[in-house]
C-alpha cells in the first residue's frame, strides 16, 4: 500500500469515528448501576441505546470541523522539525475537503 493511501485511510477512519461519536446519545442516568447481578439487563443488545441520526448538514459540519482542526494544528507546527507532520495534516485536510466538494 502506498504511503498516500495510508494517510487517506487514516483520515477517513478518524472522520468516521468522529461521525460515530456524534451519533451517540447521552446516557440517561445511572439506573443500571448498583443493581444486583440478577437484576442486570441480559441478552444481546440489552444495554444498547438507540443512536441519533445525523442530518447531511450535521455530517458535513463534522467533516469540515475535522479538516479545520487538521489545518489549525498544521499552522501551529512551525518548527522545521515538524514540517513533515504539518504537510501530512494539510494533505489529510485536503482529502476531506475534496470529499465535500465531490472531487
Amino acid at each position: 500500500m502506498r504511503a498516500r493511501d495510508r494517510a487517506t485511510v487514516s483520515v477517513l477512519r478518524a472522520t468516521l469515528a468522529a461521525l460515530d461519536n456524534a451519533e451517540a446519545v447521552p446516557v440517561a442516568g445511572t439506573a443500571a448501576r448498583g443493581l444486583a447481578l440478577e437484576q442486570s439487563p441480559v441478552g444481546a443488545g440489552a444495554t444498547e441505546a438507540p443512536r441519533r441520526e445525523l442530518s447531511e448538514a450535521e455530517m458535513t459540519e463534522i467533516v469540515r470541523a475535522e479538516a479545520a482542526e487538521r489545518i489549525a494544528v498544521a499552522d501551529r507546527l512551525t518548527a522545521p522539525a515538524h514540517a513533515d507532520r504539518a504537510a501530512g495534516l494539510r494533505a489529510e485536510a485536503a482529502v476531506l475537503l475534496r470529499l465535500l466538494d465531490g472531487r
